[in-house]
């Protein structure tokens, strides 16, 4: 193994909001990712990795240090306590770069940048306000179909500091990365990519999405509002996954850039590469558009099927053989690998499992993996916990509304929200995957005894990661 070698020099990658169905190597037949799939044939490909911590910060903040934060915070700033991935690396004499266009890590007070020995935040998605002309910005469809008009405009008037391919958001971290690299390659370093796309809103440049929808003429539909897609016509929907489609393909090429660079650069004899994202997103699946609700009532609530939680991981270790690996892993199994392979003894702070036994027995480390948005505030505004197991049942089930609270929270999006309580119970949902891949069929009323097993996996893994026992207690209910 290569472990014996040294330590090794790491890289990670992220695309935000990457759906794993979307990729070629994961099966994908009509999105163009050739760059990603012939990475691909060099690395490990997992099948089965599954998110811990939903949505975008917490998934970071699972990643960067090696918990399963949604079993004690939310979305909210890294705190001085959590020593994070940078800070387990600098000891061990790494010199370390965190690269993202992503605007909430590095949001005011965030500070997910800490420990690196520098980073750099492009700036401009997703609204981040850099300019403040023109003022008068035409919106490309119905505001009442974009989840924030005024992020669209925003984001909008940003876009025409733009000259050429070269500037879109994606393009600028991966070069940054690329450079970064030929001044740093012969340290021995961490390097962070980050990238927003292909997250919304959706603005590639149009001839991507041409690829995939050519002769669409009606409104563009680029941030679109989350919740059931009753708003949208079935043109529109295909049309919004065509700006999908493109903003992929555009991620793939540039994210290629990248793999050449590490390629020229003669890293991959020495350096670890994984690939992979932090959730996914429904484009009318479920009849649901987006991930999550956000509307006064029901903040929150969506549940979290296949198409978010089961994600892309691609992982390139020198020495070891590429290869599909099907046992299921989970976020902070990354850290714990990547850990392992720097040397770092001390891991008592974190809850992921080392993929070392998966890589080089196939010994399987987890037989189940839960998927959840902070369960801290119980069920209250439809918050919803995900069982995954290893032979394809999937247990969905939130708790019992049966003391009317609200919150303040940050648990959707990062905006402060009054978490309202629903004025009804949670249905809970259980799937077979083998017999049902696309979850349609909710057969809960028919197994229950297979569902209060899957729940009383989900409890014992809360004992697991020392879960507070009023947490414990609160999730131990189980409708029936």
């Amino acid at each position: 193994m290569p472990e014996k070698e040294g330590r090794m020099n790491i890289i990670i990658i992220v695309s935000d909001t990457l759906r794993r169905d979307h990729l070629g190597c994961y099966g994908n037949k009509w999105i163009s990712t050739p760059n990603i799939d012939k990475f691909s044939k060099i690395s490990l490909v997992f099948d089965n990795a599954y998110i811990g911590s939903f949505p975008t910060v917490p998934h970071r903040r699972d990643l960067f240090t090696g918990r399963f934060i949604f079993t004690y915070t939310d979305w909210s700033p890294l705190t001085s306590d959590e020593i994070v991935l940078s800070e387990m690396l600098q000891p061990h004499g790494y010199l370390s770069m965190f690269i993202a266009d992503t605007p909430h890590t590095t949001a005011p007070g965030y500070n997910y940048q800490r420990g690196f020995s520098a980073w750099i935040r492009i700036r401009g998605q997703e609204g981040d306000p850099i300019t403040t002309e023109p003022t008068d910005i035409e919106l490309p469809c119905a505001p009442e179909k974009l989840r924030n008009p005024v992020r669209v405009k925003q984001m909008l008037r940003n876009n025409l500091l733009r000259k050429s391919e070269e500037d879109y958001f994606c393009a600028q971290t991966m070069r940054q990365a690329c450079m970064w690299l030929e001044k740093n390659y012969k340290e021995k370093f961490f390097l962070y990519v980050d990238t927003f796309d292909p997250h919304e809103p959706w603005d590639s440049p149009h001839y991507y999405v041409d690829m995939y929808d050519k002769n669409y003429d009606g409104e563009e539909i680029i941030y679109p509002v989350y919740g059931p897609c009753d708003y949208l016509t079935k043109r529109e929907i295909q049309h919004i996954r065509a700006h999908y489609a493109g903003e992929v393909t555009l991620v793939d090429r540039w994210v290629g850039r990248l793999f050449q660079k590490i390629e020229d650069l003669g890293l991959l004899e020495n350096t670890i590469v994984v690939f992979t994202t932090d959730h996914g997103f429904y484009h009318g699946e479920h009849n649901l558009m987006g991930k999550s609700i956000i509307t006064e009532k029901h903040q929150g609530l969506a549940p979290l099927y296949e198409e978010v939680t089961h994600i892309p991981l691609l992982m390139y270790i020198p020495g070891v053989k590429s290869r599909r690996i099907k046992p299921i892993v989970q976020v902070p199994d990354i850290t714990a690998t990547i850990l392992h392979f720097a040397k770092v003894k001390d891991q008592s702070q974190i809850n992921g499992k080392s993929m070392l036994p998966l890589i080089e027995k196939n010994k399987k480390i987890r037989n189940y993996a839960v998927s959840a948005p902070s369960i801290i505030y119980g069920s209250t505004g439809g918050q919803k916990v995900t069982i995954t197991d290893e032979s394809g049942w999937v247990f969905i089930y939130g708790l019992e509304i049966s003391e009317q609270k609200e919150f303040i929270t940050r648990i959707v999006d990062g905006e402060v929200r009054i978490q309202k309580p629903l004025s009804r119970n949670l249905e809970p949902e259980l799937y077979y995957l083998p017999e049902d891949p696309e979850q349609k069929k909710n057969i809960f009323s028919k197994n229950k005894e297979i569902a209060k097993k899957l729940h009383l996996k989900f409890l014992d893994f809360l004992k697991s990661v020392k879960t507070d026992e009023k947490i414990i207690s609160m999730w131990s209910q189980l409708m029936y």
